[in-house]
């Protein structure tokens, strides 16, 4: 395929109000993409929408309020922004939830929110703009995974199985869009300095103790700035690559589990000074 061409066309951003969604909208204003910004915080959202307008008045900046964790809402907005946006010809499907917690310390009602948002929003999405997308030759598609739709760490089931979904997802569509031209991106961040730990939730059943151990290693893996990863993701939706693995955390666990895919885990926890299943 050939490169893709940022300069008038519509680019759909989730997760748009903070982080690597935010610094995907300013990054794809300079480019010339018309926006449509999608989060659930209006404020910070009407917030990033304004600064793009005030550098890019050429450009048409839409916003979109929705809270993901509702399937009849996104069902609503999808539809919506489908009807409204026919000229879209990039879909970025970036806004994630996190939940800390063994599968024995979360309810089936907190792993539902995670996969409500994480992954049945990005079908329900990619479902409503599919005919946009293939009207348009040339157009991309972007799914936001995670180093943990790589591997799988202890006390993130709902996490991984989220991103395990997506990266499925998207390489059955890329393989069922190719026909029609249109690429399809998965990425795999590892560590990038988002707002996800400020608003991840801990399962019921997890104690004060276990939590802030929790946030606390979380924390330390959050270094790189979403403007460098939102740089790379650009880049990767100009060249068309299926596959992006963004930081030393995304790429050596990538080698880990292709090289263990059974054991990986032993070394893990093994330098982690964590116990692990025999």
């Amino acid at each position: 395929m050939d490169a893709y061409r940022f300069a008038g066309g519509t680019a759909v951003v989730t997760g748009a109000a903070s982080g690597i969604g935010a610094a995907l909208a300013v990054q794809l204003a300079v480019r010339g993409s018309n926006l449509v910004l999608v989060d659930r915080d209006k404020e910070r959202l009407d917030g990033v929408a304004a600064d793009v307008r005030r550098d890019h008045p050429q450009l048409t900046v839409d916003t979109y309020v929705v809270d993901l964790a509702d399937d009849a809402a996104t069902d609503e907005a999808a539809e919506a922004l489908a009807a409204a946006h026919p000229g879209t010809t990039l879909l970025v499907n970036n806004a994630g939830v996190a939940l800390g917690g063994r599968l024995d310390q979360v309810t089936l009602e907190e792993f539902d929110w995670v996969m409500t948002v994480n992954f049945r929003s990005v079908v329900r999405l990619t479902h409503a703009f599919l005919p946009a997308l293939k009207a348009h030759p040339g157009a991309h598609l972007v799914n936001v995974s995670s180093v943990f739709g790589i591997f799988a760490p202890a006390g993130q089931a709902a996490y991984s199985a989220s991103k395990f979904a997506v990266r499925g997802f998207s390489e059955a569509v890329r393989h069922e869009l190719a026909e029609n031209a249109v690429g399809v991106t998965v990425v795999h961040p590892g560590g990038i300095k988002t707002r996800i730990a400020e608003s991840a939730r801990t399962g019921s059943g997890v104690s004060v103790e276990e939590y802030e151990q929790g946030r606390k290693q979380f924390t330390k893996l959050l270094t790189m700035p979403p403007e460098a990863a939102a740089a790379q993701i650009v880049e990767a939706i100009e060249k068309r690559r299926p596959r992006l693995l963004i930081g030393w955390s995304a790429k050596v666990p990538d080698v880990l589990v292709r090289l263990m895919p059974g054991t990986y885990w032993k070394l893990i926890a093994r330098r982690a000074g964590r116990p692990a299943q025999r």
